[in-house]
């Protein structure tokens, strides 16, 4: 028997915001609020958000032997996630250093620390973790080799989840293996543009996007169109998913909350028609409160909606 729903293979960071009344200028120094300290990173999100909905949960992923190593895997426990998978040392934690002005506008710099040093070879030492998930999730805020070697671990019968975030062009061998490959409007353009090395313009139509992108080799798709719901494809057909409608107040980590739930109900042995409805609720409440984490709702939550 299957010990986790859903492994997800990824990043975790602390992120670090600083709200201000205006971004500084090259060369100048700006007053900002007090320092707040959270934890994010896509993967660790998804892993957040899969556990609270109940799915039983483990990450791979790595921090360092610091303070915001220690948040991190805080934050993980308390959702109950399993944190067997978590490596700590080699590097220090990834950071995000994020300034937030009053109209909501944000500047990011990111430092991987620990999350460039998640390779394959951790991967490999963690064979047991891929054998006992029926999912497993991923992105792209770790090295591509190492997601690249992830699918060569996946359990016979298992499934194996992308949203390629940040997007960049993707080797054959990692598309063929999602199902389905998950990305918004600017993640459909980058790969598609980036497919044959032309950069070419892919057009305006989600369904067009769809299409080409199961050309490249992925079992599904699903293409995240925000306020007007999602695409899911296979090569025979495309389906529509109709949005969820909410008062949004901060879309921050929405598609991470997305993701994990299309992933987790997959687990439990949802249709990818089904799970896409599932996560798109479980999307519009997240975007009704502020911040990622802390935002993402459980099943019952989700069930009152």
């Amino acid at each position: 028997m299957d010990e986790y729903d859903l492994l997800v293979v990824g990043s975790a960071n602390a992120d670090l915001v600083i709200g201000v009344e205006r971004r500084p200028a090259a060369g100048e120094t700006v007053l900002g609020s007090d320092l707040a300290v959270h934890p994010g990173g896509k993967g660790a999100n998804q892993a957040v958000a899969a556990a609270r909905l109940g799915a039983r949960t483990a990450l791979l992923a790595r921090v360092g032997d610091d303070a915001h190593g220690r948040l991190l895997l805080d934050a993980q426990r308390a959702a109950g996630v399993d944190p067997v998978g978590v490596l700590v040392g080699g590097a220090p934690t990834g950071v995000a250093l994020i300034t937030v002005d009053p109209s909501g506008d944000n500047s990011i710099v990111v430092s991987p620390g620990a999350n460039g040093r998640l390779t394959p070879e951790d991967v490999r030492a963690a064979a047991g973790l891929f054998q006992a998930s029926r999912v497993v999730s991923a992105q792209l805020e770790v090295p591509l080799e190492t997601v690249v070697e992830a699918v060569r671990h996946l359990a016979p019968g298992s499934r194996f989840v992308l949203n390629p975030s940040p997007p960049r062009p993707l080797p054959r061998e990692l598309l063929e293996a999602c199902d389905p490959l998950i990305v918004n409007e600017h993640e459909a353009k980058v790969i598609l543009a980036g497919a044959d090395g032309s950069g070419a313009d892919v057009g305006e139509d989600p369904q067009g996007w769809a299409r080409a992108l199961l050309a490249l080799g992925p079992r599904s798709v699903v293409v995240t169109l925000g306020a007007e719901g999602a695409l899911v494809a296979w090569p025979e057909r495309v389906v529509r998913v109709p949005s969820v409608t909410v008062d949004a107040v901060d879309t921050t980590g929405a598609g991470d909350a997305f993701t994990a739930a299309l992933a987790c109900r997959l687990g439990a042995g949802a249709s990818l028609q089904e799970a896409a409805r599932y996560a798109a609720r479980v999307g519009a409440v997240a975007v009704t409160r502020h911040g990622a984490q802390e935002s993402y709702p459980t099943a019952a939550e989700v069930d009152a909606l």
